[in-house]
């Protein structure tokens, strides 16, 4: 006797065309952790009850690497032809994680052909790239969005818990710290690519770094109005992944205040040439009228205004007070999935469900606005404000 008809779950496939998956964040969190982590929990859920598998395309320049990939994880399909790839009418997402300097044509590209466009960030290299880019989404009627995987990460899901629970009262100011010392590549390899650190190839911590701080400011504590920051490049001199020694002409550190609405003050320092001496390699502290809150990438703990001790400034006696001992620990309440795959099932459903999807180009250009209004006001020595972007 067969099962009952309620045991069966419909399913349906959608067409990813995944471009630059033989990078580090292509490959692992996207292509590992994201499409084929989906497949084997049975694909995305959707609200009237079916599933949806990813049908992953592989593309890039290297055939060898693809290959590997390819055979490594029982895939069958990858090209080297993009533009051969993106007529395929099984194909109906494409997905960029290349180097930001390819990203503006091969989304164009996909635009043009009608794919629904899922995209790393920064969007592009300049404002009026990434706003056309949202402009040309929205007149062929396709749906996109940006990766804005910080804020999935469990510290920064507590931390918009307690915005959204009112336990601040007012927020004042919110502080952030990010970043670690990335070998010069002389004596040990480098933790990240050279092309990082050339502004040539689209490098430049500011660029990288701020796309994010904007959608987690923006989100968590409302829009940026204005920027004031001072990029560096603190080591003038790295070594490549090939052992030659080459120029650095990026920013490998920005010092950034921002002026959200609402008159709360964000002040974060980006910097790869910084040793850690704090919980977590990114961590938070927001500060308002009914308590305080330090979040990190996983842990967020809070101090309440009736728990705070009372400080007295005395340098001529020892410290003997303990004030991490005054600080509580948030629960989880909840079980956490990688940030990077909770996004692509927030995108799978808006795009077979056809609903709106907050996260998109728009969202993206508003990074890449705050990274070059915070490369001017480096630049110029000034306070830069930030108008709304319009379409």
């Amino acid at each position: 006797m067969g099962k009952p008809e309620e045991a069966f779950v419909a399913t349906r496939s959608l067409g990813v065309l995944v471009n630059g998956v033989t990078g580090r964040m292509g490959y692992r969190q996207h292509l590992v952790r994201s499409i084929l982590a989906i497949n084997e929990q049975g694909g995305v859920a959707l609200s009237g009850g079916e599933r949806v598998l990813l049908e992953p395309v592989l593309a890039g320049r290297s055939e060898e690497r693809l290959r590997e990939i390819c055979r490594r994880h029982g895939l069958e399909r990858w090209t080297t032809d993009l533009a051969g790839a993106l007529r395929d009418p099984g194909v109906q997402v494409y997905f960029d994680a290349q180097v930001t300097t390819a990203r503006v044509k091969a989304i164009t590209q996909a635009i043009e052909a009608g794919k629904h466009v899922y995209t790393e960030k920064p969007v592009a290299e300049t404002l009026e790239e990434a706003v056309e880019l949202a402009r040309l989404a929205r007149r062929a009627g396709v749906r996109t969005g940006v990766v804005q995987d910080k804020l999935f990460l469990p510290g920064l899901l507590k931390l918009r818990r307690l915005v959204d629970g009112g336990f601040f009262g007012r927020i004042l100011s919110v502080r952030g710290e990010f970043g670690y010392w990335v070998f010069e590549g002389d004596w040990q390899a480098a933790q990240r690519p050279s092309w990082n650190y050339r502004a040539e190839d689209g490098g430049g911590i500011a660029l990288d770094m701020f796309c994010h701080w904007s959608y987690v400011l923006s989100t968590i504590f409302g829009r940026v109005e204005a920027v004031t920051a001072r990029v560096a490049t603190h080591v003038p001199e790295r070594v490549d992944e090939s052992g030659r020694a080459y120029r650095a002409t990026a920013d490998d550190a920005a010092y950034g205040i921002f002026e959200l609405e609402g008159g709360v003050v964000a002040q974060i320092n980006s910097s790869w040439c910084v040793r850690v001496n704090r919980d977590e390699l990114v961590e938070f502290q927001v500060d308002g009228t009914e308590g305080s809150a330090v979040a990190g990438l996983r842990g967020c703990r809070v101090q309440h205004r009736a728990m705070t001790p009372k400080p007295v400034w005395n340098p001529d006696l020892p410290v003997t007070h303990s004030f991490r001992d005054d600080w509580r620990e948030v629960p989880d309440n909840e079980e956490f999935d990688n940030g990077f795959k909770v996004q692509w099932e927030m995108f799978v459903r808006a795009v077979v469900e056809g609903t709106p999807y907050p996260h998109d180009l728009l969202a993206g250009a508003r990074g890449v606005q705050l990274a070059e209004c915070g490369l001017r006001s480096s630049a110029q020595g000034r306070r830069v404000e930030l108008p709304e972007i319009v379409l």
